[in-house]
């Protein structure tokens, strides 16, 4: 396929329209100094991802990712940041000193990716020049299956860490009265 083809197709374009919307959210998550503004942008990143999967007709994923981690996971971050009374303006005292490794590391883990994506997708057949057709997803009964049969433990195991990721904020939250404290606020 050459440019000129890949740039003909209009599904290439909403893909244009998503990604790099995608990748400059992904980057202020991290760079951000306000930790709302870095959960908002994370807000985004997920928003573009559920729409990439709405591109590769995966509706039950983008919704199961708009949900879970947009309805859930970033209302609990915000939620945490709010009751713990984090600093939420402008954080000057962050320190940006480590970015080197953690920038090599992360094109180690985009390089080895790659690779796999690339050379090892071909000899196990998982990966062709071949698309399916628009709206030939996987039927969502096929997924609930799965989600029972196969990957019951793992799916409990979520269910249990956010779980535990609710706990913990509300034990973070949570504000030890004194014994006179308590009788006054039971009305003694």
């Amino acid at each position: 396929m050459t440019l000129a083809d890949w740039i003909a197709e209009p599904v290439n374009w909403a893909f244009l329209a998503m990604a790099f919307p995608m990748v400059l959210a992904a980057l202020r998550v991290v760079t951000s100094r306000n930790v709302v503004h870095a959960a908002l942008f994370l807000v985004l990143a997920l928003a573009a991802s559920a729409g990439l999967f709405l591109l590769l007709s995966a509706e039950f994923v983008a919704w199961v990712l708009v949900l879970v981690y947009i309805g859930a996971v970033v209302v609990l971050f915000l939620f945490g940041i709010m009751i713990t009374r984090a600093p939420i303006g402008k954080e000057t005292n962050l320190s940006h000193k480590k970015i080197w490794p953690a920038a090599v590391a992360s094109l180690a883990v985009f390089g080895v990716t790659f690779w796999l994506i690339y050379e090892l997708g071909e000899q196990v057949g998982g990966f062709s020049d071949t698309l399916p057709a628009v709206g030939q997803a996987t039927p969502t009964e096929i997924l609930g299956e799965g989600f029972i049969n196969i990957y019951l433990i793992p799916f409990e195991a979520v269910g249990f860490l956010l779980l535990a990721a609710l706990i913990g904020g509300i034990t973070l939250a949570r504000k030890d009265l004194s014994p006179a404290e308590e009788r006054e606020g039971a009305g003694l």
